[in-house]
């Protein structure tokens, strides 16, 4: 598999370096986005194929756009309270899946998983 491009936008920094370096064994490269504009700008750029993003931050329309305007471009949403409820709504707004801020093994088991599938999406 050829190594992807991440993008993260996190509302705490130490889950930015905690994920960062996580990440950075697994990714071509990692870039922190300031704001759900500098994701937008960052995935054009970069040819991102994730985005972390905190829920914290950004929105539920947010990831819908997103999903719609870069829908080959998976979508792993975290927040500090994350539940069922969460889940649901994130993943119907077009997240592949909706991890605790707390857990970021489960972050990055959720990015592998989607990077893994990108080929097959791309075909």
């Amino acid at each position: 598999m050829q190594p992807l491009n991440v993008v993260l936008l996190q509302s705490d920094a130490g889950t930015v370096r905690t994920l960062s370096a996580s990440l950075s064994n697994y990714f071509r490269s990692v870039r922190e986005a300031r704001s759900v504009a500098d994701v937008r700008a960052s995935v054009k750029k970069r040819s991102a194929q994730v985005i972390i993003l905190d829920m914290e931050v950004a929105s539920l329309p947010d990831v819908e756009r997103l999903s719609h305007d870069f829908p080959g471009v998976s979508i792993v949403c975290n927040h500090r309270l994350a539940d069922e409820k969460m889940w649901a709504a994130t993943l119907g707004a077009g997240a592949v899946d909706c991890c605790a801020s707390s857990d970021p093994h489960s972050i990055l088991e959720a990015a592998r998983r989607s990077a893994a599938r990108a080929p097959a999406i791309a075909a």
